[in-house]
C-alpha cells in the first residue's frame, strides 16, 4: 500500500486572530493577547481534493461551522508565537489525518461447510459433557 500523500496548507487561507486567553495567568492575562483563533476555509480551499476537504471537514467535528470554516482556538503557551505555531499543527495533524483515504469496505464472507460440520460438532460434544454434569439417578 502507498502511504498517503501529505497536503501542505496555504498560508493565504488562514486567518489568525490574537484574542486574550482564558484561564489564570495574573496581571499578564489581562494586558496580553497572546491566545490564537485560527480560521481556515476548508469548503472554499483549493489546497486538496474534494473528498479530503469533505473528510477535514467532518474529522473537525464542532471546531468547523455551517460553511465549512475550521476554528481552532490556541492558548495553552504564554507566547503569542508558540500558540500561533500549536495552532498550525493542530490544523496539520487534522488535514493529515483527513488525507488518508478509508479503508476498503469488508468482503462478507461465508464459513465452508466443513467448518459449519466442525462447529456442530463441537457444540454436540459440549453438549453430552454438560448433560454428565447431572445428579447421577438410581439404577
Amino acid at each position: 500500500m502507498t502511504p498517503p500523500t501529505l497536503y501542505p496548507f496555504d498560508e493565504d487561507e488562514i486567518d489568525e486572530t490574537f484574542v486574550r486567553a482564558s484561564g489564570p495567568g495574573g496581571q499578564n492575562v489581562n494586558k496580553v493577547s497572546t491566545a490564537v483563533e485560527l480560521r481556515f476555509d476548508a469548503a472554499a480551499s483549493l489546497s486538496f481534493p474534494e473528498d479530503v476537504r469533505d473528510r477535514l471537514i467532518k474529522l473537525a467535528g464542532s471546531r468547523a461551522t455551517k460553511d465549512g470554516v475550521i476554528v481552532l482556538l490556541a492558548q495553552t503557551f504564554r507566547t503569542q508565537e508558540r500558540n500561533r505555531q500549536d495552532a498550525r499543527e493542530r490544523l496539520q495533524g487534522l488535514i493529515n489525518r483527513a488525507s488518508v483515504p478509508p479503508p476498503p469496505p469488508r468482503k462478507k464472507t461465508r464459513p465452508t461447510r466443513a467448518a459449519r460440520e466442525k462447529r456442530l460438532e463441537g457444540k454436540a460434544i459440549r453438549s453430552t459433557v454438560k448433560k454428565l454434569r447431572g445428579r447421577v439417578g438410581e439404577d
